[in-house]
């Protein structure tokens, strides 16, 4: 199994980048514009992209600490992984450690996914620190993938 992690600080309290990991308006903010459906445990949310889509189970949502996703519909590499944002205070922090896990293996989708999440991250902290999020379409575009 492969994984993909990564690690980023937000100067906002950890319930405000919680509220950005568990509402459809959050989401929609700073992931992509085409958010919708129940962001609540046990809900499905859908995430549409020019080049598709993913749908996620809210498996765990602990307020301030932690939302944990499972792919139930999209790309056959991500069907059955899980997306996790644990997030702690440090000083005037809030960090996120952001973990994509349970990949088949390393393919090159994956390493074009890392960067994606990687851009995503900094429009949610774009998002809560400045009021502005780059969502998609918004996006940098960095493969014919996007």
């Amino acid at each position: 199994m492969a994984d993909i992690l990564h690690r980023i600080g937000i100067t906002v309290a950890p319930e405000d980048v919680y509220t950005a990991l568990t509402t459809v308006d959050g989401l929609s903010r700073w992931w992509t514009e085409e958010t919708d459906g129940d962001a609540s445990l046990g809900g499905v949310v859908r995430f549409r992209f020019v080049p598709g889509g993913f749908d996620m189970k809210v498996l765990e949502t602990s307020p301030a600490e932690r939302v944990l996703w499972e792919v139930v519909d999209g790309p056959e590499e991500w069907i059955g992984t899980q997306i996790s944002f644990d997030l702690k205070q440090e000083g005037e922090y809030t960090i996120v450690l952001f973990g994509h896990e349970g990949w088949r293996e390393p393919v090159e989708f994956m390493s074009h996914c890392s960067t994606k999440w990687a851009t995503f991250l900094m429009s949610l902290k774009r998002l809560l620190e400045t009021g502005a999020g780059e969502p998609a379409p918004h996006d940098v575009q960095i493969s014919n993938w996007h």
